[in-house]
This record gives C-alpha cells, sequence and structure tokens, in this order.
C-alpha cells in the first residue's frame, strides 16, 4: 500500500515537473521569436496580433463591462456604507484595484477567448494543418502561437483597466445618488489610498496572467493528438490549469509586493 503510494506520487510529480518545463520550453522559444525577429513574415504576425486584440479586447467589452459594474458596484457600495464614506477610496483600491480586477479580467478573457485558442490550435494538429505549414518551411509559432500570446498578453491589460475604470466609476455614480459623499471626497480618499506599489502589482498581475493563459491554451492545443476527443479534453484542462495558476500567480504576487 505504502509502496503503490510513493510510486504514484512520483509519477505525479514527475508528471508535473516534465509539464513545467514543456511550458517554460514554449516560452523561451517564442521569447526568442519575440526579441529575435525576421523580416519575412512581420506583416502576418502584426496582423495575427491586431486580429487577437480585437477578438479578446473589443469583442470582450460587452461583457467586461456589465460584469465590472454588477461586481464592482455593490461590493464596494456596501462596504463604504458600513465602514463610513471616508474609506470608500480606499476599499475600491484594496478590491477592485489589488484583488477583483486582475481575476475577474483572466477569468473571463479564460473562458471567452483562451479556450477557442485552445480548440483552433487543437483542430489544427488533428487535421494535419501544424504539419503542413512546417512542410512548406513556415514556423506556425511564430506565424500562429506569437501573436495569441502577445494579443491575449496585451488584451487582459487593458481590459483590466477598462474592468477598474467602470467598476470605481459606477460605484462613484451609486455613491453620489444614494449617500452624501461628494465627488471630491472620495478623490481625495481613492488618491490617499493608491500607491505606485499598487499601480504596478495590479499591472503585474494582468501582465503574468495574460503570459500564463496564454501559454497554457497554447501548449494544450498543440497537444491534441491524432483524435478529436482530445480536443475536448485539452481545452477542460486548459480552462482549469489556467485559472488556477492566474490564482496561484495572483498569491505570489500579494505576497511579494505586500508581505
Amino acid at each position: 500500500m505504502l509502496t503503490s503510494m510513493v510510486g504514484k506520487t512520483g509519477r505525479k510529480t514527475l508528471a508535473l515537473l516534465d509539464y513545467a518545463t514543456r511550458i517554460f520550453a514554449l516560452f523561451w522559444r517564442l521569447l526568442h521569436l519575440s526579441l529575435f525577429r525576421q523580416k519575412e513574415g512581420r506583416l502576418m504576425v502584426r496582423r495575427g496580433i491586431v486580429e487577437q486584440i480585437y477578438f479578446t479586447a473589443v469583442q470582450a467589452l460587452p461583457i467586461i463591462i456589465p460584469i465590472a459594474l454588477i461586481v464592482g458596484i455593490p461590493t464596494i457600495l456596501q462596504l463604504a456604507i458600513l465602514s463610513g464614506q471616508q474609506e470608500a477610496g480606499r476599499i475600491a483600491v484594496i478590491l477592485v484595484v489589488r484583488e477583483l480586477g486582475p481575476i475577474l479580467t483572466a477569468l473571463v478573457v479564460t473562458l471567452r477567448s483562451a479556450t477557442a485558442v485552445t480548440i483552433e490550435l487543437g483542430y489544427m494538429r488533428v487535421l494535419k494543418e501544424i504539419e503542413a505549414l512546417e512542410m512548406a518551411g513556415i514556423d506556425p509559432l511564430r506565424l500562429i502561437c506569437l501573436p495569441r500570446l502577445v494579443g491575449i498578453t496585451v488584451a487582459i491589460v487593458c481590459l483590466f483597466v477598462v474592468f477598474n475604470v467602470v467598476a470605481i466609476a459606477g460605484s462613484y455614480v451609486l455613491l453620489f445618488t444614494f449617500t452624501e459623499a461628494s465627488i471630491s471626497q472620495f478623490l481625495i480618499s481613492f488618491s490617499q489610498a493608491i500607491t505606485g506599489i499598487d499601480i504596478i502589482a495590479s499591472f503585474t498581475k494582468a501582465f503574468s496572467f495574460g503570459i500564463i493563459i496564454s501559454l497554457v491554451c497554447i501548449y494544450r492545443g498543440l497537444s491534441c493528438h491524432s483524435n478529436f476527443t482530445w480536443i475536448a479534453i485539452n481545452t477542460s484542462k486548459a480552462s482549469m490549469e489556467s485559472f488556477f495558476f492566474c490564482l496561484v500567480a495572483n498569491i505570489f504576487i500579494t505576497v511579494v509586493f505586500y508581505g
């Protein structure tokens, strides 16, 4: 019994190390492609980046804006009423800028866009389109994967800014409507609460989440075998692993900046 448990733990550990190594190798390869860019195919790569940003960020605005209002307004409003109007700005910084903004933005992008990347790459893998590009002398990592990495990362950072602005502005509108809070009092409280560390930490989270989500979904898409069943399996794994790793990264970054 003990031998079986030890063996299972060892196999799980080796599988996790192998997974982490492959993800890091993929990131290193994409980083090398982004730093040492070839002249051939630049237009197609840039077009892919713009299309990915449009699909991930612009088309997600009708989703992220209502979520920001639905989550941000009642949270800040209730806590501001309980703790006093002078604490409204500090609560907005702690809840929205530091925690809710990056996490909820990452969740929306994971569910809406990142899984689509996994499905797209999975179908290309199963239908041998990836091999066809390689046989034609085209690097699929540069033509397909690099634009996804850059586009999703930039989109998450942009959506994070939109989420914060909408949530905080919407919260103030309700505070002004249902309480006696003034705009000057709220802005003073907010400016006193937010610091450079808050801004750096929040953008670090958004940037890290974009890289994590992109790498996991690209890897899972390319890992699909010659069977369509693997596309559904790997898409489910990609969504769960992406959000889990984002939560782990969120804790790590919070400890680094505020611990």
